[in-house]
């Protein structure tokens, strides 16, 4: 495996915010947008901080993120008012959900604030938001009620593996599994759910917890979801014979359970769904199978990350920089009007690319020589 190199995290480009579309009518209201293979914006993901307390090698790997790496300082991220006014206007362009991330977003101080401020946003029909959040869970046991209280609405915890030396490997500081267990049993006391579960499997790793997973989860409500190792960012020495493709964990999980196809529940959803049942007790779980079976024909999210550029693909190069346009004199309806601009001329298919064996495609988020946005910058 090749040296891991300290990531490189993209420099806001500015001429791409004097190149940002502009109405001609600030006043006239904007048509939700279509992206230029007829996707729709649904899902927003928000990165609140990019730090974590988590070194998991396939997202922070410890060798390139050790105590000498520097973080983002606080007066470059977005405050929880910009962050707001942004999702309100994406809101007003169709967003439905939106999932706070990280980083490990529980580290964001003040976070009840946020939720309670987001949770007051309505669809232009009057509907309340999808409001979700992606955690460690390390913090969950004494924040669950919290932000229960504040307006969230469910939780999706990472957990990679029951077995403690297992675990512990995974999150690479020592973080015992128990207080992760202990932090879903929180959520579920508070009302955070369904809550989802997300295992990032790595073959000759942690895939021999699969089995022991799918058995604690059953019948518990907990919807677990099996998440093919991915090669997010340019850190984690991704390799492809790491990767355990879903048909295989598929049948591993056929082979003790009696396993059955459920239907796709939204427009968009990345996990393939099924019901596994065994001595009476039955749950869901989901594969997400991006490198094996690429979703991208109907991908809806788009990303916003911490200190404020807009990625609209997981595995882009550069992001548009709109922190600067937030902080410019631009009103509400320009903002509105430059995000669905960038979002009409989105085009990003990079998994199905990779899977189809080519290389890059001058949509920008395949430029040749240029280092792919680390996950803990932009969340999963």
């Amino acid at each position: 495996m090749p040296p891991l190199k300290k990531p490189v995290i993209p420099i806001a480009d500015q001429r791409q915010l004097s190149a940002l579309p502009l109405p001609l009518d600030p006043a006239e209201p904007a048509l939700p947008p279509r992206d230029q293979l007829g996707r729709p914006l649904r899902d927003l993901r928000i990165s609140v901080t990019d730090r974590c307390n988590f070194r998991c090698s396939y997202c922070m790997p410890k060798q390139v993120f050790d105590k000498h790496y520097e973080f983002l300082p606080h007066a470059d991220l977005l405050s929880f008012e910009e962050i707001t006014r942004l999702a309100r206007q994406f809101v007003a362009l169709g967003v439905e959900k939106i999932r706070l991330t990280g980083g490990e977003p529980l580290l964001r101080k003040n976070l009840e604030r946020l939720i309670a401020m987001l949770a007051e946003l309505r669809t232009p029909a009057g509907q309340p938001l999808d409001l979700t959040l992606t955690t460690n869970g390390s913090l969950l046991t004494r924040m669950a009620q919290r932000l229960k209280d504040a307006g969230l609405g469910r939780v999706t915890v990472s957990l990679d593996g029951l077995d403690d030396a297992v675990f512990q490997r995974m999150n690479d500081v020592g973080f015992p599994v128990a207080e992760v267990l202990d932090g879903i049993a929180a959520a579920q006391a508070a009302g955070l759910g369904p809550i989802k579960v997300n295992m990032v499997v790595k073959k000759g790793v942690n895939d021999a917890e699969i089995l022991p997973m799918a058995r604690h989860f059953l019948g518990s409500g907990v919807r677990l979801r099996f998440i093919e190792y991915m090669d997010v960012g340019s850190s984690n020495g991704w390799r492809m014979d790491e990767v355990l493709p879903s048909a295989q964990l598929l049948q591993r999980l056929r082979e003790a359970f009696t396993v059955e196809p459920l239907s796709r529940s939204v427009a968009g959803e990345t996990a393939e769904r099924w019901r596994i049942s065994q001595g009476g007790l039955s749950s869901e779980i989901g594969l997400i199978s991006s490198v094996s079976q690429a979703f991208c024909g109907d991908c809806n999210r788009a990303r916003l990350s911490t200190e404020g550029k807009l990625y609209t693909c997981l595995f882009a190069h550069r992001g548009t920089d709109l922190r600067a346009l937030l902080r410019s004199p631009a009103s509400d309806a320009q903002i509105a009007a430059s995000l669905a601009g960038l979002w009409s001329q989105r085009s990003d298919r990079y998994s199905q690319l990779r899977g189809a064996g080519m290389g890059p495609d001058g949509q920008g988020n395949a430029a040749a020589g240029e280092r792919r946005v680390e996950m803990h910058y932009i969340g999963g």
